[in-house]
């Protein structure tokens, strides 16, 4: 298997994206490619011990930067997204990673690689798809950020795409599809959920019909369908009120006289209680991963003719490691295949 890395691409390129490419190589053994302009990746390369690992420099002389838009794409043809994206085209890597701007990797995503084409015509707007993480199963949300203006059957096929995923990389034979909307009844929402859910109740997926974030919480679909503004914002909201969490209860315990002074009269009880706190230390361990986005990588690009994996520009080393990882798991599941059977 061979992998395709954008060492241009996240907020401090190349430092994260080398690192994460280094550690996926060591861990796994798939043969990747760094994609960037040579002798910065090659300078980057040189500060880890890279003996034996199967990893290769590509030479992009261009570079897309995050407030680049749509025009750059056209124009740098040379750029690390687009000679990637092309490696994967020409069948010399099975998949493409990249923490860089998410509208360009997109757009070079559809020109390079195109969309896939079924007996009906081809995809007509791509998804992205990504781990829900507050909820007690995995629940696939679909879209978050790819297409934010979605027709109704924009939605279905993004529901047969997302089922295609679920069954190949979880296992579940027929994963409930729910409609994110503001009430249960198959009349509240917007335009688009209802003439949506008019399709998705005629149709032979297990539809559930509307969820509302509670119901998404509780486990009650395995994928959360909308469109990818709404996506988009309740991902990012959720991830902000988990960093608020951590931040605000680092800033209680710490704040004002009385809080410290009841840290040190706590300071025997504490000690007292270790041999307990070393017992939850595997279970808060686990909450922090859970609520930790490096964890997930990134997300799936559905609808285009390729394995295509979007990380956060924020990414750490950590997070490129495992955007690589779920691109491994994609490529061996084969799931590029099964949705280009699911949209047929």
């Amino acid at each position: 298997m061979r992998i395709v890395v954008d060492a241009m691409g996240s907020d401090n390129r190349p430092v994260p994206d080398v690192a994460g490419a280094v550690m996926a190589a060591r861990e796994w053994g798939e043969e990747i490619l760094l994609v960037g302009p040579e002798d910065t990746v090659k300078a980057e390369l040189s500060k880890h011990e890279t003996a034996g690992l199967p990893l290769t420099v590509v030479h992009a002389p261009e570079v897309i930067g995050m407030d680049e838009h749509t025009d750059a794409v056209k124009a740098k043809k040379d750029s690390s997204i687009r000679v990637g994206m092309r490696l994967v085209k020409e069948g010399k890597a099975e998949a493409f990673v990249s923490a860089g701007n998410t509208a360009a990797v997109l757009a070079s995503a559809l020109f390079d690689l195109g969309r896939i084409r079924g007996p009906g015509g081809k995809v007509r707007r791509p998804a992205l798809a990504t781990i829900y993480p507050v909820a007690d199963d995995p629940i696939l949300l679909i879209d978050n950020g790819a297409t934010t203006d979605c027709r109704p059957e924009d939605l279905l096929q993004f529901a047969r795409m997302g089922v295609a995923y679920v069954q190949r990389m979880w296992g579940v034979e027929s994963p409930r599809v729910g409609l994110v909307s503001n009430g249960e009844e198959p009349e509240k929402g917007s335009i688009l959920v209802r003439e949506a859910y008019a399709l998705l109740a005629q149709s032979d997926l297990n539809f559930v019909g509307n969820v509302e974030p509670k119901e998404i919480t509780r486990g009650m679909t395995d994928i959360a369908l909308t469109d990818g503004f709404t996506g988009n914002v309740m991902l990012k909201t959720t991830e902000a009120i988990a960093s608020f969490m951590l931040r605000f209860l680092k800033r209680e315990l710490t704040r004002g006289g009385l809080s410290k002074a009841g840290l040190v009269l706590m300071a025997p009880g504490l000690i007292a209680a270790l041999p307990g706190l070393i017992l939850l230390a595997p279970a808060l361990k686990r909450i922090v991963r859970r609520m930790d986005y490096a964890e997930y990588g990134g997300a799936l690009l559905m609808g285009v003719d390729g394995i295509v994996i979007i990380g956060h520009g924020r990414s750490n080393a950590k997070a490129v490691k495992n955007a690589i990882r779920q691109a491994r798991r994609a490529v061996e599941s084969e799931v590029l295949e099964a949705i280009r059977a699911a949209v047929s």
